[in-house]
């Protein structure tokens, strides 16, 4: 790369959304080394000609951290020798709010490295009353000073020119004179690491623990430094915030005028009265998830019966023009069931995640996470562990990750073994295809739909069942520290309906493609696996019905249905669904809701594509209904009753709801924790939450 460029800001100034513009699909993720923080790099064409490779930098407040994410700015910034350490800064900071965001830009530029600030959300600074002298502010820092909307994707060209004429050598003007803080000390740290800059060696003395390029020596030699000057570092990081932004209004004062300042929050904390207030706030939002838990039924019957309409009819054309054999019936009971299994539930998907993204950006979500913080902190936790709960609806895995965020180690530990509990995007189509099946397609007073106000309950137990265990583990898990939470509400937005949009496509392709692969693999397992037998068993059964077969009287469909299921009973499948059922009987269900348990535990929508393979083979090839309609027919072979009655349905979803059954949220526990003892403890209490839960609802409702 000819140029390596990091983005640094504060949280919610648009610091993502300008590395997507200037990386568009150009980019990857892995993790800085050593740590398990996730590292975001991009590459663009700079308007010279050169490649810029440009790294997104966790947002933080100011080089003090207060999380190991937050660590990561200073360390590479610090380093030389990083491989993310950049050759040039853009530092982005909200137009609207210059004072506050310029803390951080104060504390980078006494680093040295060369610096380009960016303000961004002119647009809605504007709208504001606020104006900035562009050309002041830049004499003033010695700085490029560039304004854009990387919302609006105004101002890159711009951005992208003054990255090319970034000086090598840089310019900035040193803010406050840190040395007058601990001038012996400082001095002494300079002298030990041979360098010339008061700052790197201020906050070198902060934070040298969590700085993994030092070596235990030096950090033992730094440590004496510390302790022999008396360096006391709460008090000088005080004076040194309260002397910056002394430094920053003098800097400001002519430079930003706001014209708008009695009257540009009042729209806003009108509307923050209603959304927040302890009473309504929590009315409104429980309306709005019933509105979206009701559209999801609403709007996605007709593509949903579109889809499913559409594979029983492949198959059945299959069927009809295919030549008969084993590879016929490998790829139209398998792999088209499985395919079936997966697509039916795009809409739903989509819909999910089309809501979710409009109250992100509308900037709601950040309201509700304000909210939680009162109910997070009854049960132990901080208003930070609501972001990866909430997160958590989309899926557990990278809401784990985000809990990195929360300083507290125990509120991080709860927060880790509590968020799988919320209901995630991988439980949706269990849901939806057994509340199908248990509640009926009605209307209450002509607006409720039961079906949306079930599926609303069920991820309300989700959440209601992870504040529990966290109320609980706040007294077997111990700490002294105590938790505080500080978050900025973003401003009320429109949505950026092209983002909508973009989310609808991405969790749709990501659901298809990572989920069907798993999906696709099990369904041929289970093909397989239900279409043979151990010794002549088959054999067997078809000699059985031979004399049945061959009586031209009879009615050979529903012998060939009998057929089918007796060889599907003694399936390798059925063997091994029979063997785990006097387990699983007492929670109302049979073996091949068993083998469905079973599969689901490398991914929980694989429960679908097991009830669609199992039921494809089940119902032979002249049984052309849909897999809900093979499923509510189903009866048990013993008692000749419905398998999926009311009682079973709740039993099922429960088990859903608290199990434990996916793999890879299992592997970032094991990760997040550094070991083993968390993800079995969190396996252990979510099985068994599932098994007593379903065992009691199906005994009580039965």
């Amino acid at each position: 790369m000819d140029i390596k460029v990091a983005l640094v800001g504060n949280p919610n100034t648009g610091k993502s959304t300008l590395f997507n513009r200037l990386t568009g699909l150009n980019q990857k993720i892995g993790n800085f080394p050593g740590i398990t923080v996730d590292k975001k790099t991009g590459y663009m064409k700079l308007v010279n000609g050169k490649d810029a490779e440009i790294i997104d930098l966790p947002g933080t407040y100011s080089l003090y951290p207060k999380s190991s994410d937050e660590s990561i700015v200073f360390q590479v910034l610090a380093d030389e020798q990083n491989s993310s350490h950049p050759d040039l800064i853009v530092l982005v900071v909200d137009a609207s709010n210059l004072k506050r965001n310029m803390l951080l830009y104060s504390q980078v530029a006494d680093l040295g490295i060369p610096m380009i600030l960016a303000l961004n959300m002119i647009d809605l600074a504007e709208k504001q009353g606020i104006e900035v002298d562009l050309d002041k502010l830049a004499g003033k820092l010695g700085v490029q000073v560039v304004s854009i909307s990387a919302r609006n994707n105004t101002g890159m060209d711009t951005l992208k020119q003054a990255i090319c004429n970034a000086n090598k050598i840089a310019t900035q003007f040193q803010d406050v004179d840190v040395s007058s803080l601990a001038p012996a000390a400082i001095n002494a740290i300079k002298s030990k690491l041979n360098s010339d800059n008061d700052y790197y060696a201020l906050q070198v003395l902060h934070q040298h623990e969590y700085l993994t390029f030092f070596t235990d020596q030096e950090q033992q030699e730094i440590e004496d430094i510390e302790q022999s000057h008396h360096f006391e570092s709460s008090k000088i990081q005080a004076a040194e915030t309260i002397a910056r932004y002394k430094h920053l209004s003098s800097i400001l004062s002519g430079v930003v005028s706001d014209s708008g300042t009695a009257k540009k929050f009042v729209f806003s904390d009108k509307l923050d009265g209603v959304l927040t207030h302890k009473i309504w706030g929590f009315a409104i939002f429980l309306l709005i998830l019933f509105v979206i838990f009701n559209a999801i039924f609403a709007w996605s019957s007709y593509p949903m019966d579109l889809i499913e309409s559409s594979f029983g009819y492949i198959t059945n054309l299959g069927h009809e023009y295919l030549p008969a054999g084993m590879l016929t019936d490998l790829v139209l009971d398998g792999v088209i069931a499985g395919l079936g299994g997966i697509f039916v539930f795009i809409p739903q998907i989509a819909i999910l995640f089309a809501f979710i993204s409009i109250l992100e950006d509308t900037g709601y979500m950040a309201r509700v996470t304000f909210m939680m913080d009162k109910i997070m902190s009854k049960v132990g936790l901080s208003g930070k562990s609501v972001v990866p709960m909430i997160g958590g609806l989309a899926c557990a895995v990278p809401s784990i990750m985000a809990a990195r965020n929360i300083e507290n180690w125990k509120d991080r530990m709860i927060t880790i073994m509590v968020t799988p509990l919320v209901s995630c995007s991988a439980r949706l189509p269990v849901y939806i295809l057994i509340i199908s099946l248990i509640i009926p397609s009605e209307n209450v007073w002509g607006i409720f739909n039961m079906q949306g106000l079930a599926l609303m309950v069920m991820y309300l137990v989700g959440v209601i069942a992870a504040v529990l265990v966290a109320w609980i583990m706040k007294f077997i898990i111990k700490t002294k520290e105590r938790a505080y939470f500080i978050m900025e509400l973003p401003v009320y937005r429109m949505p950026r309906w092209k983002n909508v949009f973009y989310t609808m496509y991405e969790k749709s392709k990501t659901f298809v493609f990572e989920a069907g692969k798993v999906i696709i693999a099990i369904s041929i397992i289970l093909w397989v696996m239900a279409s043979f037998g151990p010794g002549n068993r088959f054999e067997n059964i078809e000699k059985k019905y031979e004399s049945a077969l061959a009586d031209t009287t009879r009615n050979t469909d529903h012998i060939n249905t009998l057929i089918a299921t007796e060889k599907l009973e003694n399936s390798y499948v059925g063997i091994l669904g029979q063997w785990i059922e006097p387990a699983i009987r007492p929670l109302g269900y049979d073996w091949k809701i068993g083998i469905g348990l079973i599969t689901s535990f490398a991914a929980r929508e694989a429960f679908v594509g097991t009830m669609a393979t199992i039921y494809s083979v089940d119902g032979g090839d002249e049984d052309t209904s849909t897999i809900r309609e093979r499923m509510s027919a189903s009866v048990h072979s013993g008692t000749g009753l419905p398998v999926y009655t009311f009682a079973t349905g709740i039993s099922l979803m429960l088990f859903y709801a608290f199990a434990m059954q996916c793999m890879s949220t299992v592997a970032i526990v094991y990760r997040e924790t550094k070991g083993w003892k968390w993800p079995v403890i969190q396996i252990v209490y979510m099985t068994a939450m599932a098994y007593f839960s379903a065992l009691i609802a199906y005994q009580l409702l039965k």
